[in-house]
């Protein structure tokens, strides 16, 4: 016979109390009733109760002094995860007489069932790697398993994730909730949009006519960069600073710039810019709608390109009808 000893914390502290206090509950039911299985199964029914209540009602009391929905979440899930702990802490001393001489079943019986349950096994891995980890958190938007989306639960076995994009121009969701499993993030990457820097670099392209006044056309979309993405700026790199400073990285510029090229059909304008990782159609929308109205009023000092067909025919074209016979 093989002795168990049990390592002694808070937690199974309070799960011998609790068995102490209903076996001497159960000590008043009827002979029959006082069996060694049936005061077990009570002893397991009345804990198991007593643990349910205990986890909604301090899941009750967090719902109510808690104004931060993250903190609620989060507290939420320490809830549940106690419960489980205290659950299994009195599952086993329950049985703990019992458990002894099961030893070596259960170490082969575990041994099989990791075996057959490798992705299960895996993807408990992964939550761990998320949550010790810092992969990424609730709230976070991140592309994980070939979907994009932001992470509204990270359950044990998998991550659900409200999806963007697809179907959907920009980043806008679709309605679909995905289930990924946890164990991806030791299979491929894991983008994350929101984590250490959340801004994103963004750009966009307008092409201008070579006859155009190309320092009126810099400066004029060079202006609405100023006006429609220029706030961002100063917080964007206080936070590339805190970057370069955690990470082996080059600075780099968060202010918007504008840049020129040209081919064979026009002056082509690049404005780079940072946007909040949320916020690329907006801006954007905001951006083509300043330099629209700008390019208008400059009274065709700055006008548009497009692409043209120019069709050239150096044959005679005979508009007469032909009288031979």
């Amino acid at each position: 016979m093989i002795a168990v000893n049990f390592p002694s914390s808070a937690t199974s502290t309070f799960a011998g109390r609790m068995v102490t206090e209903i076996r001497g509950l159960l000590r008043s039911l009827p002979e029959w009733m006082r069996g060694e299985v049936m005061l077990k199964l009570l002893e397991l029914g009345i804990g198991i109760l007593g643990i349910w209540l205990l986890v909604n009602a301090s899941k009750a009391l967090v719902n109510r002094r808690a104004s931060n929905a993250d903190v609620r979440y989060r507290w939420r899930k320490l809830a549940d995860l106690l419960g489980t702990v205290v659950f299994v802490i009195l599952l086993i001393t329950i049985y703990s007489h019992q458990l002894g001489g099961l030893s070596v079943t259960f170490g082969l019986a575990a041994a099989g069932i990791a075996f057959a349950l490798q992705e299960v096994v895996a993807s408990v891995a992964g939550w761990m790697a998320v949550m010790f980890g810092g992969f990424y958190r609730t709230g976070d938007r991140v592309q994980l398993g070939g979907t994009k989306g932001d992470v509204i639960d990270i359950g044990v076995l998998r991550t659900t994730i409200m999806e963007v994009g697809q179907w959907v121009d920009s980043d806008l969701y679709t309605g679909r909730i995905v289930l990924v499993a946890n164990s991806f993030v030791f299979k491929e990457p894991v983008f994350n949009y929101s984590s250490d820097f959340p801004f994103l670099w963004d750009e966009i392209k307008v092409p201008i006519t070579f006859e155009s006044d190309h320092d009126k056309a810099r400066a004029l979309f060079l202006s609405a960069l100023e006006q429609v993405a220029g706030s961002l700026s100063e917080s964007s790199q206080e936070r590339w600073r805190a970057m370069v400073n955690k990470y082996l990285i080059e600075d780099a510029r968060t202010d918007p710039w504008v840049a020129m090229t040209f081919n064979d059909n026009w002056v082509e304008y690049t404005l780079r810019y940072v946007v909040d990782y949320k916020g690329r159609r907006s801006t954007k929308d905001a951006l083509f709608s300043r330099i629209l109205r700008d390019v208008q009023a400059s009274q065709g000092e700055v006008r548009f390109a497009s692409s043209t067909l120019r069709i050239l025919n150096d044959r005679p074209v005979n508009s007469g009808s032909d009288t031979r016979s």
